[in-house]
């Protein structure tokens, strides 16, 4: 976890300093909010992965001497079929189109969209691990 921090770490550090930059030298206020957005959205990554680190410390992955036994632990469950990606897809699509057709559309999107990231979320409560 400690070298996906470090890696958005440096990505947010590089969209800062050319937000600064490119803001100074172009007085172009598009570009500058495309590169305030990155800046943000990368920082964000990089202090949840910072916060995870910290709750759960190393993983096997970020030793140089770990073995693949040592891997073992949690084991995640993958149900075999979910329609829950295609809600949350058609709602999206749907979110999209009516950005552009009208509010009716995006409100018929939003209310697809909710039952596919609800399922997502609350899909695995009745496994038994």
């Amino acid at each position: 976890m400690k070298g996906e921090a470090w890696l958005f770490t440096g990505t947010a550090l590089f969209f800062g300093a050319t937000t600064l930059l490119y803001g100074w030298l172009s007085r172009e206020p598009a570009g500058t909010a495309a590169l305030c957005v990155s800046f943000v959205m990368s920082s964000l990554v990089a202090a949840f992965l910072w916060r995870q680190y910290g709750r759960g410390g190393e993983r096997p992955e970020d030793r140089d001497e770990a073995e693949v036994r040592d891997a073992g632990g949690q084991r995640l469950y993958f149900p075999a079929r979910s329609y829950f990606p295609v809600l949350a897809a058609a709602g999206s699509a749907l979110i999209g189109l009516g950005v552009v057709q009208g509010l009716w559309l995006c409100l018929i999107g939003f209310g697809v969209l909710l039952p596919g990231i609800l399922g997502f979320a609350f899909q695995n409560l009745g496994h038994p691990e």
